[in-house]
């Protein structure tokens, strides 16, 4: 991949990466529920997916999921069916009873448990698939061998999308001193659900 391509696709990649996307809500609540070094592991399920993505683009089969409307449909409503139900969950969730000692309250979450929603949440995102189908290769040099081109573009989009998930996890961490009471506990689970619920419905209504 020339360089000069390289520099037309870091920007145009990282414009994708900041967009707030189920994922990035997603690693935004769990900032603000679990703190930034949780959420950031919990971040890892997302680059593994992404990574699956890429090397589906690489050998033909991400073309393939992405002309198919079954299969577009298919992970269009199983992703918002899940997003929907972890923003009911966490709206229905129930506040700690403590009092206000002026320290931010802060859920508990295993490693497994956050890995897996954030990997569920990106795997089932279709137009991930999309984004990798139709925008990567735009930026394909005819004349150079397509696979180091393509490794070069997803080793970038990966990293660019770990600066997403810090800034976006970072962001939800800031609103954490809202948990120090009963009251603030329950206005932001209830802010976090409809933003996830919001995700799944504006995923169910999406189209290629």
């Amino acid at each position: 991949m020339s360089l000069d391509l390289l520099l037309l696709f870091i920007p145009a990649a990282f414009a994708i990466n900041v967009l707030p996307g189920p994922n990035n809500m997603l690693a935004m609540t769990n900032g603000l529920r679990y703190g930034l070094f949780d959420a950031m592991k919990g971040g890892l399920g997302r680059l593994v997916a992404f990574i699956i993505l890429i090397a589906l683009t690489a050998t033909g089969l991400g073309a393939i999921l992405a002309a198919s409307t079954t299969a577009f449909y298919i992970l269009k409503i199983g992703g918002a069916i899940y997003l929907v139900y972890l923003g009911i969950r966490l709206w229905r969730s129930k506040t700690e009873d403590v009092e206000d000692l002026g320290e931010p309250r802060r859920s508990t979450i295993t490693t497994y448990a956050i890995v897996r929603q954030e990997f569920l949440v990106a795997i089932s995102n279709p137009k991930a698939i999309l984004v990798f189908t139709a925008f990567f290769p735009q930026f394909i040099d005819t004349d150079l061998p397509m696979l180091p081109q393509l490794a070069t573009m997803g080793v970038t989009f990966v990293l660019l999308e770990i600066i997403a998930l810090f800034l976006y996890a970072i962001s939800g961490k800031q609103l954490a001193f809202l948990t120090r009471t009963q009251k603030g506990q329950r206005m932001m689970n209830r802010t976090s659900g409809s933003f996830l619920i919001t995700a799944g419905g504006l995923l169910a209504t999406t189209s290629k």
